[in-house]
């Protein structure tokens, strides 16, 4: 392995507060010294901007290189150094503090896609002390209206896209004050923020923010009922988030991460923020309006990008294209993240890229749980081993830790000390936050099984597994099953009422182009034949729906809720 050395140690600056010389993981197996390496210290005030960003922007030797690069192709593109981040944030800073008027504990709801303003915006609240709302641009007007609402939020920022949607329910939020846009062109009852952002200071003092003070609050994905606003601290993701730049995404200087999550998920402030920028690395984006295969392939091969981190859908949608076509001479690190990742699609991206796909697992509520680590053993289909930030056990009802190889709830110790990256609480919602804890643990709401080796197993969410006169099975291993299939494009499995057995498991599919002329019945029944043979038989689907899609979460993830739904006849 290789050294390298964290940044030179300044006033306050994460360096002095966790910095020491560590072993690049590439090329072995530290898997067991994680917990000795992992020793954050968490001090009352920290803020990521001045004790991260400005501790980088001192210690930068090229002002080159790139601490954001960014790429479209209907636009020049941006490559900013850590001084040139700290610069326009700073200014950016003064335009929310200056004209939009927001003080410190305001909150601000941001709506933009992958452009560079959504960066600095990112940073300048952290400067300001203001708490940010990311979300998606693919919420619909009752979906803003709702999280305008439930935040009160004081200001909101979009683009021309956003913005007529935003004023159709503006006067329905009364605690909105300010509405900032992010155009080049002016619009009726709207600052402008490209226009300000060249009109105001750069010299911004940052405010003195304690380590658990408010930093963000991101509304869940809803898989399972209502969006709740899961609120995290300065430390908690500012701090917390080393552990997955260091440890899973294995990050140094020299990388070049490009991460394709959207900006309203909480994997965004993951992997095209803090982890990255925590160990000095370059966040790399390409502005794809619309997600295109082709356009990922040939962004792979044409920049440098070292570490390539992207949802199993992505990973599943690549390896259905000619992949030989293509070479990656820069691509040495592949995750995934955000649901489990099929063992074929591994398999095939492997062996188009000679690279394996290093699964992670978290929530919005959490840092990184667990992993597979560079250097670990990967056993397809499972997640990996507990993250040194955690102390991860499989539960049963009652909060006692069961055997290995037995199936229970995946859960997080918080007692006798509750983690410091753990999310503070759903904002406003003590009973919902209070559901979460039970006796010694924090539960994820999933379901899994530690194996004898301590790699984890995903199972499914809690409310997904399927119980079936008396078997449990989870939808997931069955998903996996249909995905080996050469018609499947995609499944969901769901339970469905049955006077017999109580539950079946019911597929809904998506197939392939080439089959979509098949003779349903008997592909039906082909299905059910396959799943037998590569599961355990009891668990195959004895009802499968041919669907054109899946219903989805704006991050991407499949809503079973909704399909199971519709299956009970619920509304």
């Amino acid at each position: 392995g290789v050294l390298f050395l964290r940044p030179r140690a300044s006033p306050g600056s994460l360096a002095q507060l966790a910095g020491r010389t560590m072993l690049r993981l590439r090329g072995h197996a530290p898997r067991s010294s994680l917990k000795k390496l992992y020793k954050p210290q968490v001090p009352e005030y920290f803020n990521f901007a001045r004790n991260v960003l400005d501790a980088w922007t001192e210690r930068e030797k090229k002002p080159q290189s790139a601490a954001l690069w960014w790429v479209s192709e209907s636009a020049p593109e941006v490559r900013w150094s850590f001084e040139e981040l700290a610069f326009n944030s700073r200014r950016a800073a003064n335009v929310l503090c200056g004209p939009c008027g927001l003080r410190r504990g305001d909150r601000v709801l941001l709506l933009l896609p992958r452009v560079p303003q959504w960066w600095l915006l990112n940073v300048a609240c952290m400067r300001t002390g203001t708490v940010l709302i990311p979300g998606t641009c693919q919420l619909t007007a009752r979906d803003i209206l709702h999280r305008l609402q439930s935040s009160r939020a004081k200001c909101v920022i979009t683009d021309e896209s956003l913005a007529p949607v935003l004023d159709s329910v503006a006067s329905h939020c009364s605690s909105l004050h300010t509405k900032l846009l992010v155009s080049h062109k002016k619009r009726e009852g709207w600052m402008n923020f490209n226009q300000l952002l060249r009109t105001v200071s750069s010299d911004h003092t940052c405010v003195e923010t304690r380590s658990d003070d408010p930093m963000t609050i991101f509304f869940t994905s809803g898989t399972t009922g209502s969006p709740k606003m899961t609120e995290h601290s300065h430390c908690s993701f500012g701090i917390g988030l080393t552990v997955n730049g260091r440890y899973w995404l294995d990050l140094t200087e020299r990388d070049v991460l490009w991460n394709t999550s959207d900006t309203g998920w909480a994997k965004s402030a993951w992997s095209s923020i803090f982890a990255p920028w925590i160990q000095g690395s370059c966040v790399f984006v390409h502005h794809m309006p619309r997600f295109d295969t082709t356009t990922v392939m040939q962004t792979l091969s044409r920049y440098p990008i070292s570490t390539f981190c992207t949802v199993p859908t992505v990973y599943r949608m690549l390896v259905q294209e000619d992949m030989s076509r293509y070479r990656f001479p820069n691509l040495e690190h592949c995750v995934s993240a955000g649901e489990p990742i099929n063992p074929e699609v591994m398999e095939r991206w492997k062996a188009s890229t000679g690279l394996d796909i290093y699964e992670g697992y978290g929530q919005t509520e959490t840092v990184l749980i667990a992993g597979t680590f560079k250097g670990m053993e990967i056993k397809p289909g499972s997640f990996g081993k507990p993250s040194p930030a955690y102390d991860v056990q499989i539960v049963d009802d009652a909060c006692k830790v069961v055997p290995q190889g037995t199936e229970g709830n995946l859960a997080i110790r918080v007692k006798p000390n509750r983690p410091f990256s753990l999310f503070t609480k759903y904002t406003d919602d003590p009973e919902r936050t209070a559901q979460c804890f039970r006796g010694d643990f924090y539960l994820t709401g999933d379901r899994g099984v530690m194996d004898q080796d301590g790699y984890l197993w995903f199972v499914g969410r809690a409310d997904d597994v399927i119980n079936s006169a008396g078997y449990r099975i989870g939808p997931f291993e069955v998903e996996n099953a249909l995905t080996e299939h050469e018609a499947v494009a995609e499944s969901a499995v769901v339970s469905s009422p049955d006077p017999v057995r109580g539950e079946i498991v019911k597929a809904f599919v998506v197939l392939n182009p080439a089959y979509k002329s098949t003779d349903y019945d008997e592909l039906t029944v082909e299905l059910q034949e396959h799943v037998k043979r590569v599961t355990a038989p009891y668990k195959y689907p004895r009802k499968i729906e041919f669907v054109d899609q899946l219903p989805k979460t704006v991050s991407g993830k499949i809503r079973r809720v909704e399909l199971r739904n519709k299956e009970w006849g619920r509304s």
